[in-house]
């Protein structure tokens, strides 16, 4: 085991003059589980690939404990990487796949067969040892990538997306397992994703990377309530949080009709830069859902005496997902798309109208999106979010003839 340090290294890539990662630097502490995430074309992967050798550094250096391996070949490194399509070779049964980096490197046949029962007992792979890669399920191929990845006994672990092709059930097992794996061996492990539920979970810390920068390096936990800038306000947490530009106004910002307290120093940068608006941050799980004039939102501080307090959000569309439920709304605070995440109450009818009434303190920046709820009953979406039946559809001109009422019979295909 050892510590990963990236010391300002930088890639460009062939034919281009911007850096695919620039000047990145990161210390990984020996035994840690770092994920770097973020959107396709980030730099992730890259950087994954810089520390594998597998691509060229162009700047700065790279180092594995106190070896700088910058310019070494992947196998002078002592790392073992799980790919995102598991790369196992057909023709070998399971032990034989996870063993062959063991035999190629002259290890003898019993210790291999001692290595590979240990990672297979680890896995739960021992009963499908004797199969070729067809006969497993994705999930098992996978396992047995990682188990290739194991009897290496690396200083370090590098795992690219290792989960995409897997499907969601799949994907939820394997993680755990993966993080279970990774805790018991205390190898040291990057981990890159763009699925930020991974990032989230999987890792001790977590590096967030835009257009080949590192945005921030920290907990998952900090990450999700303090991060450090609006793209990884915006970019970290399912759902997104509400980025929402408001009118500073006395005490505070105007929020709908309710004054968000926002401290002096906040204010006081805001007026030294001449700025009337400010950009708030708002989760969905920050919003309380009350009825109209309902007793929660008298408790706010009024933006105007002519309304009640709080944020008046119109339903349009309700996505069911079981014990939770995303509400999407329009709202006008600034121009607001989305609303507020609320325990399952009596559901809001058709078009009606809800105050949010309880916005945290602001933290980051501007469109309102996902208003997410838990359970009991079924809410109604808006009559303008759901399309009428087929045979009420007003006619369709200029269709395929013969489709339906209002096709012109001599419109013919276009």
């Amino acid at each position: 085991m050892a510590s990963v340090t990236y010391d300002k290294a930088t890639r460009i890539s062939p034919g281009s003059d911007k850096p695919a990662v620039d000047q990145l630097e990161i210390d990984i502490e020996d035994g840690e589980s770092l994920v770097l995430v973020g959107p396709s074309g980030c730099g992730k992967s890259t950087s994954l690939r810089m520390l594998a050798g597998l691509e060229d550094v162009n700047g700065g250096a790279i180092r594995i404990g106190n070896r700088d391996v910058t310019h070494l070949p992947p196998k002078d490194r002592d790392i073992a990487m799980v790919f995102q399509n598991y790369a196992l070779y057909p023709h070998m049964t399971v032990a034989d796949n996870m063993g062959f980096v063991l035999k190629i490197a002259g290890v003898s046949k019993s210790e291999i067969r001692a290595k590979v029962e240990d990672a297979a007992k680890m896995l739960d792979l021992t009963e499908y040892l004797s199969r070729k890669p067809k006969a497993l399920s994705g999930g098992q191929r996978q396992r047995v990538a990682m188990g290739r990845a194991i009897v290496r006994e690396p200083q370090v672990f590098l795992m690219d997306e290792p989960l995409s092709n897997l499907d969601a059930k799949l994907r939820v097992q394997t993680r755990t397992q993966i993080a279970s794996l990774q805790q018991r061996l205390g190898i040291t492990t990057v981990y890159v994703t763009h699925d930020q539920v991974e990032a989230l979970t999987m890792g001790d810390r977590v590096a967030v990377l835009k257009d080949g920068l590192l945005q921030r390096v920290d907990s998952p936990q900090n990450m999700y309530d303090r991060p450090a800038n609006l793209f990884v306000a915006g970019f970290i947490g399912s759902p997104a949080m509400n980025l929402v530009e408001v009118p500073i106004t006395d005490g505070g910002v105007k929020f709908g009709n309710s004054v968000v307290p926002v401290s002096r120093e906040a204010l006081a940068v805001a007026a030294d830069k001449g700025d009337k608006t400010v950009t708030v941050g708002v989760r969905p799980e920050h919003f309380d859902i009350v009825e109209q004039n309902g007793g929660t939102a008298k408790t706010l501080t009024k933006a105007a005496s002519d309304a009640p307090a709080g944020l008046p959000v119109t339903v349009n569309v309700v996505e069911e997902l079981g014990a939770d439920g995303y509400i999407y709304g329009s709202a006008e605070v600034g121009r607001l798309d989305q609303g507020p995440r609320r325990p399952r109450q009596r559901p809001p009818g058709a078009g009606e109208g809800h105050r949010a009434p309880r916005p945290p303190a602001p933290r980051r920046d501007p469109r309102l999106r996902h208003l997410h709820r838990r359970a009991p009953h079924r809410l109604t979406p808006s009559p303008a979010a759901v399309p009428p039946p087929a045979r009420d559809r007003p006619p369709v001109r200029g269709g395929i003839p013969g489709r339906g009422p209002g096709d012109d019979g001599d419109a013919g295909h276009r």
